[in-house]
């Protein structure tokens, strides 16, 4: 997912800590690695301490339709039941996928980003 921002530091191996920052580091994501299947599934803890989002997972699944498209599933599992910080926590969730779309479409990544 290194495209995904331009400011990442991430290995593709289970028990490692992936980096990402947006925004010229003012949000930085640090996610373990909790599974890994190249092409197929990604699952992440996360270790930041973003309100509500500390332990919680995430959840990346690939699969390819009939047409021979690449669907995403994605899960974010674990939120707290919250008043104000939920709305912050959905947009930027929103945002995030907005930027991942852009990159998978050969779109410059990350808007805001610090090589932006």
């Amino acid at each position: 997912m290194k495209g995904w921002t331009t400011d990442a530091k991430a290995e593709p191996q289970v028990g490692s800590i992936a980096e990402f920052g947006f925004y010229n580091r003012k949000a930085i994501f640090q996610m373990h690695i909790d599974q890994l299947e190249p092409g197929k599934l990604v699952v992440w803890t996360a270790q930041h301490d973003m309100p509500g989002w500390k332990g919680t997972k995430i959840r990346f699944d690939l699969n390819v339709n009939e047409n021979g498209a690449t669907v995403v599933n994605f899960n974010h599992s674990g939120l707290e039941l919250m008043e104000e910080p939920y709305a912050m926590i959905n947009t930027t969730r929103g945002s995030l996928m907005y930027i991942l779309k852009q990159y998978v479409e050969g779109k410059k990544p990350g808007v805001g980003n610090k090589d932006k």
